[in-house]
């Protein structure tokens, strides 16, 4: 399975389908990858019980809507697609409404370089044209332990440094119960953007990004997940019915914009962990 950056890409709200899936994991955690479909994982079963949003689950059959997605090289939305960096003006392609949203790694093929039983390594060569002029390397690790999914997730500039920032977006079936403490929460704009500085917490229902440095919890169908990243900036959006999506990133959306300093050097890499642990309750 080739990743091929120069041909054409799907938008978010177009229909991606999952293509050959390649399953890791033994026992009671499986994990199904769909290296084709923007290197996200199509679905995750603990003791049989699926865990994701799947492709056609809920009408959810386009990129932005399903599995669990790598957010790359940039988490959330960029505000009109438009950011500076090194003195010069970017504009990227807007892809939903008036804004460039996840990064372009969600929309296109990855590469499997290597797998076994319980892990898979995938790598994506960025695009270097419109839909992202730097370049660069992207690269995962998935791994399955036990009961535990381990995912590694990283950026490498080319020969010319870029602004960075990367992250997840899993779609996890409704939880029954969210245990989330979050200590601050970034407002938004009439535009929907997200905005500095940050603040009290209010309640939800949430599209939002919040300051967090402890555990997440999913409570559903008896089971629990815990959800863990050095991230300290996670999204949650649990607007609609039918699932809820907690996503950490190392930085807030549209950072190029509001947070300057994101940069890699030529060859540096960013790169960020995120544990998921599965359990029953009772």
């Amino acid at each position: 399975m080739a990743a091929d950056a120069a041909g054409a890409d799907p938008g978010p709200l177009s229909p991606l389908a999952p293509g050959r899936l390649l399953t890791i994991g033994d026992g009671a955690l499986e994990v199904d990858i769909a290296a084709e479909a923007g290197g996200r994982i199509a679905q995750v079963r603990f003791e049989g019980v699926e865990q994701l949003v799947g492709h056609g689950g809920d009408g959810a059959d386009a990129a932005i809507a399903w599995g669990c997605y790598p957010m790359v090289p940039w988490c959330g939305r960029i505000r009109g697609g438009r950011f500076g960096f090194d003195g010069r003006s970017f504009r990227l392609p807007v892809n939903l409404g008036d804004h460039a949203i996840h990064g372009v790694g969600f929309l296109l093929p990855w590469r499997v370089v290597t797998h076994g039983l319980r892990h898979a390594t995938l790598e994506l060569a960025l695009p270097a044209d419109h839909r992202w002029p730097f370049g660069g390397t992207a690269r995962q690790r998935i791994d399955v332990r036990g009961t535990v999914l381990e995912l590694e997730l990283s950026v490498t500039a080319g020969d010319q440094a870029m602004p960075a920032s990367i992250g997840w977006h899993p779609w996890f079936r409704k939880p029954g119960r969210m245990e989330f403490a979050p200590e601050a929460m970034y407002p938004r704009d009439a535009q929907g953007i997200t905005v500095l500085p940050s603040g009290p917490v209010r309640s939800g229902p949430w599209d939002d990004c919040f300051v967090n440095r402890t555990p997440v919890v999913l409570h559903r169908a008896g089971q629990r997940v815990r959800l863990v990243s050095e991230c300290t900036d996670w999204v949650v959006y649990d607007e609609t019915a039918h699932a809820t999506c907690v996503e950490p990133q190392t930085a807030p959306p549209d950072a190029f914009n509001l947070v300057p300093g994101h940069r890699l050097q030529p060859g540096a890499t960013l790169s960020a962990r995120f544990s998921l642990q599965w359990d029953r309750v009772g």
